[in-house]
């Protein structure tokens, strides 16, 4: 067979390290695994490097196959930075985070220095407000949204007393207008981006709308008011006169003169 004939030949001459081999399914021959062998390549890859930052050293353990983000990532803890405000330099060269170690020739012992990125730092805390802002203005909206419903609610109520021809009272529309302002200035300060400045441009419509229609109810009522007080007025009047009249009914006979007039003519003669 041969496996066994030929095993001398494959695995060498001499050498006092056999290497066992294993005959595969369909007659390839292999070198059979070790996990000695796995465990010695395992303990080969992975280095030990020094990083100094500030006045400090940090002895980091890690695979001569990983990244210099990955590095970055296990600096976090010991150092307190975020990784992206990390800048690592290896032999006087700023590595990418995407560049391998053992690409960039990065060995057991070598030595790396640390370094503050300000620019990235100070871009990743103007993008973090930046979303703390979005954040904070989707909830006030929110809020303002729900206010405002309420709102439309006794709006929607009032016009639908007003179609009955029930009392309102200025006190309610009065209250429900300054309930509305309120929330409008309270949308005037809110600046949003994208979707957040259509919704606040959609609830400033609500408002303004609602706004209208209370003016509306408020002119129809001081309309119905002024009617009201003209015809009592008038009412009053004519009763004034009837009173007169039926206490005093010589003012109801036409005016008669005791004197009757006498026309004389005188005319001239002539000669």
């Amino acid at each position: 067979m041969f496996f066994s004939s030929r095993r001398g030949d494959i695995v060498g001459h001499g050498n006092t390290d056999i290497a066992e081999w294993e005959l595969r399914p369909g007659g390839m021959v292999v070198q059979k695994r070790n996990s000695d062998v796995n465990q010695n390549f395992t303990s080969k890859s992975t280095i030990k490097v020094r990083v100094k930052y500030g006045s400090s050293y940090h002895h980091i353990q890690i695979s001569s196959h990983a990244s210099f983000g990955e590095l970055k990532k296990i600096l976090t803890e010991p150092t307190g930075l975020h990784v992206q405000d990390q800048k690592l330099i290896y032999k006087n060269k700023e590595r990418d985070s995407k560049s391998y170690l053992d690409v960039e020739r990065v060995k057991d012992g070598s030595k790396l220095v640390l370094l503050v990125d300000v620019e990235s730092r100070e871009r990743r805390i103007l993008e973090k407000l930046k979303v703390i802002k979005k954040e904070k203005t989707s909830k006030s909206l929110t809020e303002i949204k729900l206010e405002v419903d309420k709102l439309c609610k006794k709006v929607a109520a009032l016009e639908a007393d007003d179609s009955r021809g029930g009392i309102i009272t200025e006190l309610d529309v009065e209250t429900l207008t300054e309930n509305l302002m309120r929330t409008l200035i309270a949308l005037d300060e809110i600046y949003g981006e994208d979707e957040l400045k259509l919704q606040r441009r959609e609830l400033v419509r609500r408002v303004q709308k609602h706004i209208e229609t209370l003016d509306m109810l408020r002119m129809t009522r001081q309309n119905s008011i002024s009617l009201k007080k003209d015809e009592k007025k008038n009412n009053v009047h004519y009763g004034v006169e009837f009173q007169k009249r039926q206490g005093n009914p010589k003012q109801q006979q036409p005016m008669q003169h005791s004197d009757s007039v006498v026309v004389t003519t005188k005319w001239e003669t002539f000669d």
